[in-house]
């Protein structure tokens, strides 16, 4: 199972396998043939209000985790294929904020590995 997380304004790269974009809104100055996308999976993005409250402010992080989980709980049939995916090819999940350690992505990447370390459990 391979799932990495890069910045879309980073260069596309085979290395990365299936590019999935998780912001809900096009990232500015990038084109979609840029992009390399496979799929724009606006779905997975936290909600508008959720992002709001986050406004990528460090000290808010583990709130922002919190409760972008409780929304990807509802959410399982958009992050599940994800999944299958990831069980045969590298999963990249791309994302356009500047902050590489506090953005959607990387929650979404430790919610998923959480997921199936849960489910690895007998």
């Amino acid at each position: 199972m391979s799932i990495a997380v890069k910045r879309i304004y980073e260069p596309a790269a085979k290395s990365d396998g299936y590019r999935v974009l998780v912001d809900r809104v096009w990232p500015r100055g990038v084109t979609k043939e840029d992009a390399a996308l496979d799929i724009w999976a606006r779905e997975l993005a936290p909600t508008a209000a959720l992002r709001k409250w986050f406004g990528h402010d460090p000290t808010r992080w583990e709130g922002f985790r919190h409760r972008y989980a409780g929304e990807l709980d509802a959410r399982k049939s958009f992050w599940q294929p994800l999944l299958t995916q990831a069980e045969r090819h590298r999963v990249t999940l791309l994302y356009g904020a500047r902050d590489e350690e506090h953005n959607q992505a990387v929650a979404l990447k430790a919610y998923l590995e959480c997921w199936l370390k849960a489910q690895a459990v007998p």
